[in-house]
């Protein structure tokens, strides 16, 4: 099993991988086209709100909770009854998010008024950051579909994925990449608000995402038509799940919104910068942490439902393994390679030194907490896979409240000019501390405990990190020096600091006695 989880993880990666490397592609385009000023921080806003409640209707509670009622019924009842289900749920989720769309695009400068405050004082006073608001309410109207696409995306993907089929849903990320670099290219430079144009990239991406899922539906068979079915008992499992899930899979997605409401408070730019520096670390956290989180998800959901308490735990310790080999050293590396990832991948058009080294401060901030954004991608599954929803919940509720502490400390610590810094820095803070309670619940009812082997690796990956760490300091020019660098030698500079600090990292690791064996779900030192 382990070697199947490994290679679905690994097909699941790649296919992120190309996502990732598109989603870089798109940003450096619009780094390019908007820098990181006023006319960034509306865009990013307004593809930001419809982003947030994906994360409620599509992959982050509604897949938590659809996955593993579809993975029983799959186990139990068979394809006929799986196809039943889909239906049904399809038809309840497609009226809910139909509504929820129409109010958001009817409702749009109610939402601006909600999560950009700021701007809506400085509009009332008659202030110059009062057209943000005028325009962050119109793109939210071209924006907010995307909510309805790509919720049905997501369904579909999440049978892909309980059927095996992992790769069709980690490629389709790519289309909406492609669609927002083709307006930015094509059709912004013609509009007198290239935003808006990027904004109508964002529909088209939801749009293409949508339809690129039909044909895979229809060879599997779960291209079914769908039926409103609110009280069938399938559709009410997954409504209770789902209900506390909406907030406890979702903490980290409401504490980059409260991010966002009081970065609209601080200097220009803020939103931006954080922007930057949360997309670069959603890389590592997408080609890792969610793509592992994706593989095991199915995997927990049967092994729960067939009562194997141990080969449960055995796949719980074989993701947080993996996560710590892959996470650990990316994080440190993020850190140490800020300021060169920002100038090599941003540093030209509208985005000057000025904005990447902004939102370098911010990268650093937030790679302190990307083991922990990925420790819970894994901790989570753990308890949604036994269909227990309001542990996580009670988690989140506690990781949230701390949050918004740590927001208000934080960035009035720093002041108006450094506080976006203390937001990342809260939003990690508050990720461990959502990770630790997660895995504290799970030690407490013994459902998973870390192994030996885990514990020792996890030694092996911290001496490796440390040499690797050691490396980069020692060869890494200083900020001045990046900066007199060629546009093209740049990228030379960091591949080869890369490559060297993956080098380093696995020699090491061999070295400390790490073996590939140890891959292996249950595997022993």
């Amino acid at each position: 099993m382990s070697r199947k989880l490994l290679k679905a993880s690994a097909l699941v990666s790649f296919m992120t991988l190309i996502s990732r490397v598109m989603g870089l592609v798109r940003d450096i385009v619009i780094a390019n086209l908007l820098g990181a000023g006023n006319a960034a921080d509306v865009y990013f806003f307004a593809q930001k709100i419809p982003n947030f409640l994906r994360r409620l209707f599509a992959e982050g509670a509604f897949s938590q909770a659809f996955v593993p009622v579809l993975a029983d019924v799959q186990q139990h009842q068979g394809e006929e009854a799986m196809r039943r289900l889909v239906a049904r749920v399809s038809g309840t989720l497609g009226l809910i998010i139909t509504v929820v769309t129409v109010v958001g695009m009817l409702g749009s400068p109610v939402v601006t008024m909600l999560f950009g405050t700021g701007w809506f004082v400085a509009w009332l006073h008659g202030e110059p950051d009062g057209a943000k608001f005028e325009l962050a309410s119109l793109m939210l109207k071209i924006t907010f579909p995307y909510l309805w696409f790509i919720s049905l995306t997501a369904l579909a993907g999440a049978v892909l994925n309980t059927l095996g089929r992992f790769a069709v849903a980690a490629f389709t990320p790519v289309f909406l990449n492609v669609a927002i670099i083709a307006c930015a290219i094509w059709l912004s430079p013609k509009m007198a608000q290239p935003e808006v144009g990027l904004a109508w990239g964002v529909f088209l991406g939801g749009l293409v995402q949508m339809l690129f899922q039909i044909p895979f539906m229809l060879k599997t068979g779960f291209l079914v038509r769908p039926r409103w079915a609110w009280h069938d008992p399938g559709v009410v499992r997954i409504r209770k799940l789902m209900v506390p899930a909406l907030f406890g899979v979702s903490v980290s997605q409401i504490n980059l919104l409260l991010d966002t409401f009081i970065a609209s408070w601080l200097v220009g730019g803020s939103i931006s910068w954080l922007y930057y520096s949360e997309r670069l670390l959603e890389f590592p956290l997408g080609i890792f942490g969610i793509a592992i989180a994706t593989v095991i998800l199915p995997t927990l959901s049967r092994r729960h439902a067939d009562k194997e308490a141990d080969a449960f735990a055995h796949t719980m310790d074989w993701g947080v393994r993996m996560v710590l080999l892959l996470g650990v050293p990316a994080a440190a590396g993020i850190m140490v390679l800020s300021a060169p990832l920002l100038m090599v991948l941003f540093l030209h058009g509208a985005f000057d030194a000025n904005a990447a080294n902004g939102a370098s401060l911010a990268l650093w901030a937030y790679g302190a907490g990307l083991v922990a954004f990925m420790l819970i991608k894994i901790f989570a599954p753990g308890f949604y896979a036994q269909q227990d929803t309001k542990t996580p919940v009670r988690i989140g509720i506690i990781a949230m409240v701390s949050n918004m502490v740590f927001n208000i400390v934080l960035a009035a610590i720093l002041g108006e000019k450094l506080g976006y810094i203390g937001l990342a820095a809260a939003t990690a803070m508050s990720a461990y501390l959502n990770a630790g309670l997660l895995a504290a619940g799970l030690w407490r009812r013994n459902v998973y405990r870390p192994g030996r082997l885990t514990w020792l690796t996890l030694g092996r990956i911290v001496l490796a990190t440390a040499a690797m760490v050691a490396m980069l300091y020692y060869f890494t020019p200083d900020t001045l020096a990046w900066k007199q660098m060629s546009l093209a030698h740049r990228p030379l500079w960091l591949v080869s600091l890369i490559l060297g600090a993956v080098a380093t990292y696995l020699v090491a690791l061999l070295l400390f006695g790490f073996r590939p064996r140890h891959l292996k779900a249950g595997s022993q030192f």
